[in-house]
Formats: structure tokens, C-alpha cells, sequence
């Protein structure tokens, strides 16, 4: 349970200020002991904020982009734009707008702080599509960064709702898979018989396709060649069917590797993970200068 909040919290993570409370209860204790845990709970959220940085930053640079059409089986990258999986559209759960999914928060002020009172998150399916098809995207467990965030007050709550819309281009990495449910349903030793059968039936047009003497009857050669080609007509609708009745999905990784939704371009998922990790780091050698400080200070 953990380890998929930190994986859809990771971007609130970042950016909640955690570390600047830690050094405001630091201030206020003002004590040797006291900024010494501070100090060292803030490197170390620092230390793990940083490795998790670093880790997404290789992962979206080292994985090439897919199409949907030739993606292998396993851990893709893929980019296309999102589109509604069924109707009637889902609806955004504050603002009750179309969507293909959204989040929301609401908080109650409490003094000076905002206690939140109610959250929730949308699970439902929908599509990605490029120039080359389209598959089912299962955001169950996934790490999404948005653009569209709306945040308003009503007396003294606050709500945030985000969103991923309709259209929007998307960027998402996870773990790929097509179910081909229809495959055992086509029996292409029957569809053959039935082939030849119905060919048998209109024995003019057979003959005109494949009596090659025109001796008026098809001799054993002749025979072969006519089920050659009724064979390759079978292999041919086979392909079609199982085109058609396959389903391609992509989804949280079942190994815990990184499962990213956003609509957010790649180069700027990259350029905001390596500042990230950079500003951690940085954080992360403050707070030891700290603790040099703290323990001269009280000594």
C-alpha cells in the first residue's frame, strides 16, 4: 500500500513543502537534538526524493518510443493522443466536466493550515492512439502529471481538481500486453473445408481458375493448386480475425517498475525530473552543512 502511494503521490511528494516545515519546527524547538533530527529527517527525504528523480529521468531517456501497432510485448514507451474508451464520457468529480480522468482534493481551513477533508481519483479505462492504432490505457496505480489543474475557494474550503482531457497528447510508459480473446474461435481447418466446398459448388468458375489445359476437369496438379490458394485465402482471413479481435492494453508493470501517465511533452518530463534531482541534492548537502552548524552552535 506504501509503495503505490508514493508511486501516485511522488509528484506531491516533491513539491509540498515537507522539507520547509521540518526547518519551521526546527526554528521553533531550537534546541541541539532538535534541529539534529530535523536536519537529518531532511536529508533523507532529500536522499530518497533524489534517487527517485533519477531513476524516472533514466527511464524515460533510455526507453524508446513505440508504435502501437509494432510494440513488443513488456515495458514500452508510448505518445499519441487520448480519447474516451466508452459512453457515456466520465465526468470529472467536482467540476463535472468530460474527462478521461481527474483527481480532486478538498481541504477545510483550520487556523492558519488547510486539513483535507476529502479526496478521490477515477480509475476508468480509456484510449490511446497514434497514426498506427490504438490501445487501452488502465491508469490503475499510475504516477500522473497534468497541466490542467483548477483550484478555487467556496467560504472556507478550498478544492483542486486535476484532469486529463479528451485529446490530449499523452505520454505513457508501462507495461504493454495484447489479448487476442477471438484466436481459439477460428478453426482454419474447417473455414479450408468449407472453402473447397462452396469452390465445388460453382464448378464453372473453378475450372475457369484453375483447369489449366482446359481438358474441361482438374487433374491432381490442378487440384493442389486450388487448395493452395484457398489455403492462403484462409491464413488471410485468420490474420484479419485475430487483427480484429485483439486487444491491446498497457498498465502498472507487475515487477513495480515506473508506470507514468502524463500530457506532458517527454523532453519536459525529462528537464523537470533533472532539476528536481538537482534541487534535492542540493538540499540534501544543505542540511549536512547544518549539522555542522548545529553541533558548533550547541556544543
Amino acid at each position: 500500500m506504501l509503495g503505490n502511494w508514493l508511486r501516485r503521490e511522488y509528484a506531491q511528494l516533491l513539491t509540498s513543502g515537507a522539507q520547509l516545515l521540518l526547518l519551521i519546527i526546527g526554528m521553533r524547538l531550537n534546541s541541539r537534538h532538535g534541529w539534529l533530527y530535523c536536519l537529518a529527517a531532511v536529508a533523507l527525504i532529500s536522499v530518497f526524493a533524489w534517487v527517485s528523480a533519477l531513476y524516472r529521468l533514466r527511464t524515460i531517456r533510455n526507453t524508446p518510443t513505440s508504435r502501437i501497432a509494432s510494440a513488443a510485448q513488456g515495458y514500452v514507451e508510448l505518445v499519441g493522443k487520448g480519447a474516451q474508451f466508452c459512453d457515456p464520457p466520465l465526468l470529472s468529480q467536482l467540476r463535472h466536466q468530460p474527462c478521461l480522468w481527474s483527481r480532486y482534493r478538498v481541504e477545510e481551513r483550520d487556523r492558519s493550515q488547510w486539513k483535507m477533508i476529502d479526496s478521490g481519483e477515477t480509475d476508468n479505462s480509456f484510449l490511446l492512439r497514434d497514426e498506427t492504432g490504438e490501445c487501452v490505457v488502465d491508469p490503475e496505480h499510475a504516477e500522473i502529471i497534468t497541466r490542467h489543474c483548477d483550484q478555487w475557494l467556496e467560504g472556507d474550503c478550498r478544492y483542486t481538481e486535476w484532469k486529463l482531457i479528451d485529446q490530449d497528447s499523452l505520454y505513457v510508459i508501462g507495461q504493454f500486453r495484447t489479448q487476442r480473446d477471438g484466436i481459439l474461435l477460428f478453426d482454419k481447418r474447417q473455414q479450408l473445408s468449407q472453402l473447397l466446398a462452396d469452390w465445388k459448388a460453382d464448378m464453372p468458375a473453378l475450372l475457369a481458375r484453375f483447369d489449366l489445359d482446359r481438358d474441361g476437369k482438374l487433374s491432381p496438379d490442378e487440384w493442389e493448386l486450388a487448395r493452395l490458394a484457398a489455403a492462403r485465402e484462409v491464413e488471410k482471413v485468420a490474420s484479419d480475425f485475430q487483427a480484429q479481435s485483439a486487444t491491446s492494453i498497457i498498465s502498472r508493470p507487475t515487477d513495480g517498475q515506473f508506470f507514468l501517465i502524463s500530457n506532458i511533452s517527454q523532453a519536459s518530463l525529462s528537464r523537470r525530473y533533472l532539476l528536481w534531482g538537482l534541487a534535492h541534492l542540493m538540499i540534501f548537502f544543505g542540511s549536512l552543512g547544518g549539522f555542522g552548524w548545529a553541533l558548533n552552535h550547541w556544543q
